[in-house]
């Protein structure tokens, strides 16, 4: 049985039917090899883009190793990437420095706001603890990261909402896409959503209890989750977006990507992926399209298939989330 058969996973997590796979494997077999008027082919492109640097450290790592290392990894595949930058994790000289070392090595910075509030909260009683935020808060908590990060040379004015949530009511979807227009933003937003924070958190648990704990097992499942969710992505901007895109994939500034990075950038290109600079992904026109969902946000290609209506079947919510992957990590006993 090959990979996509054993990684492609549609609406509860569960395998696809016979009929389904045949329809995907074909989809994504077409998508690998797309023919260029050149007689070449075409291999899907993806970009790394990275939230949430931290001063803190993870599984017995200091930040600046994590840096260090996530920077020497980039740095060896010759590709830029784009860090997000939530204030609140890096307002202190270390987080200075950390930025730094990623605005000198010619990587993008751009916004993630800085207390990461979760914008989808409209209600005083929101089930999973998160405060009610307005339209008004959420804009002043984006220009509030801004001196933090406005004055490195490779600043740029990409937007990442936070938890990829854009809104719960037409007013706050609209009204803040208004306000980021106003500044000179564009939404920073990721073709490939994924949860790898989850398996961070289980490594650092992991390396906690166990300091020189065998990994092996948190990095195959961090390859084989990330691959998944990059052929489920793929497949379906094909089917929404009628032709291949530029991906960019969501990660995080963790032990977890400072210790596999390089192998999850080796993977790609084994599998006939082409890493590119993030850059040179968010030129493309899909990144300017707006999505007109509620509540708004997810992945990109999530929130444009939602729009079209025509996806129900495949479309979980959240489109990622630990409650997808901790039953799997469970089995495994990471």
């Amino acid at each position: 049985m090959g990979s996509f058969e054993l990684c492609l996973r549609l609406g509860e997590n569960k395998l696809l039917n016979r009929r389904q796979f045949l329809r995907y494997s074909a989809i994504t077999a077409t998508l690998a090899r797309i023919p260029l008027a050149s007689g070449e082919t075409a291999a899907p492109e993806i970009a790394f883009t990275f939230d949430d640097p931290t001063t803190e450290g993870d599984a017995n790592l200091t930040w600046r190793e994590i840096n260090q290392r996530m920077l020497a990894s980039l740095s060896s595949n010759n590709l830029k990437s784009v860090l997000f930058v939530c204030g609140k994790r890096v307002d202190s000289e270390s987080g200075r420095q950390l930025i730094a070392a990623w605005d000198g090595a010619g990587h993008l910075i751009g916004n993630h706001s800085y207390s990461h509030l979760y914008f989808n909260v409209s209600s005083d009683t929101d089930p999973d603890g998160f405060k009610k935020v307005t339209l008004a808060e959420f804009e002043a908590d984006c220009l509030k990261n801004e001196p933090l990060i406005r004055d490195y040379r490779h600043f740029t004015r990409l937007f990442r909402y936070p938890f990829f949530k854009e809104g719960d009511t037409v007013e706050k979807r609209d009204g803040m896409r208004a306000f980021l227009q106003q500044h000179g933003y564009r939404v920073g937003r990721a073709t490939i959503d994924a949860s790898d924070w989850a398996i961070a958190a289980r490594l650092q648990k992991r390396v906690k209890a166990q300091p020189h704990a065998d990994l092996t097992g948190y990095r195959d499942f961090f390859l084989q989750h990330i691959w998944e969710r990059a052929q489920f992505y793929h497949s379906l901007a094909l089917r929404v977006v009628g032709r291949p895109v530029r991906h960019t994939v969501l990660l995080h500034h963790s032990a977890l990507n400072t210790l596999f990075l390089d192998d999850l950038i080796t993977m790609f290109r084994k599998k006939g992926w082409k890493p590119v600079d993030a850059e040179y992904a968010y030129k493309d026109e899909v990144y300017d399209r707006q999505p007109k969902i509620l509540p708004a946000g997810e992945s990109l290609i999530w929130a444009l298939a939602k729009e079209s209506g025509k996806f129900e079947k495949e479309l979980r919510y959240p489109g990622e989330d630990d409650v997808y992957e901790n039953p799997r990590m469970d089995v495994l006993h990471l």
